[in-house]
């Protein structure tokens, strides 16, 4: 898939399944950046988060923009039990430490959305802040529905923060439609944001808006 980008010097976006050999620091970098403040609690520093993410995204549960070769977007998604990037419990403590280790765990927890039968649950999108506004969320968007369809699954299903009306927005023009909200107050000052709404997305609805 490949959609002609604009501005001085760029390349066509071109999207692949996968994160390309050598790419995962780079992953890793766009992943942290994308969804850095809500995982802090749990990862941080960013000198250590980042090294984590990069040996712990699965290459298999993600989609890739890139454009002249670099990397410039992905999305990830879970799907027959295996999402995207965290790593095992073992990886968690060997990484942090047992102590700090299981406060971590317990915070990742919080996280963990389990696709229902005939759902694939998207991970969110990262795209390079200098290449935002040129339809690569669109993109990825589409190859995660490619993705659902050939898997037989009946929805796509996302949870976004209130945080994020941007990201809200995209989904909404991508077909995406609110399911509930769920509003958790007391986590505010621990995650930065204090409700969270599933959207769906029913697998083979025709593409809609603007990339």
């Amino acid at each position: 898939m490949e959609l002609d980008a604009t501005g001085p010097g760029a390349g066509p976006v071109t999207v692949r399944r996968g994160v390309p050999a050598g790419a995962e620091r780079r992953a890793a970098e766009l992943y942290w950046g994308a969804f850095g403040r809500k995982l802090g609690p749990a990862l941080n520093p960013a000198s250590k988060a980042v090294p984590f993410l990069a040996g712990h995204l699965s290459s298999p549960r993600t989609v890739c923009a890139l454009v002249d070769g670099q990397l410039v977007g992905l999305a990830g998604y879970q799907h027959g039990g295996q999402a995207p990037a965290g790593g095992s419990a073992r990886a968690v403590l060997r990484a942090y430490g047992h102590l700090r280790g299981l406060r971590r765990l317990l915070i990742l927890a919080l996280f963990e959305r389990r696709p229902a039968p005939g759902q694939l649950v998207m991970d969110g999108i990262a795209v390079d802040q200098d290449m935002r506004g040129r339809g690569i969320g669109s993109l990825l968007i589409e190859e995660v529905a490619a993705v659902a369809a050939e898997r037989e699954c009946r929805e796509i299903r996302l949870d976004v923060i209130d945080t994020n009306p941007r990201a809200r927005a995209l989904y909404e023009r991508r077909g995406f439609t609110a399911l509930r909200t769920a509003r958790t107050p007391y986590l505010r000052r621990l995650l930065g944001f204090g409700a969270v709404t599933t959207m769906r997305r029913p697998v083979g609805t025709p593409e809609v808006g603007e990339l």
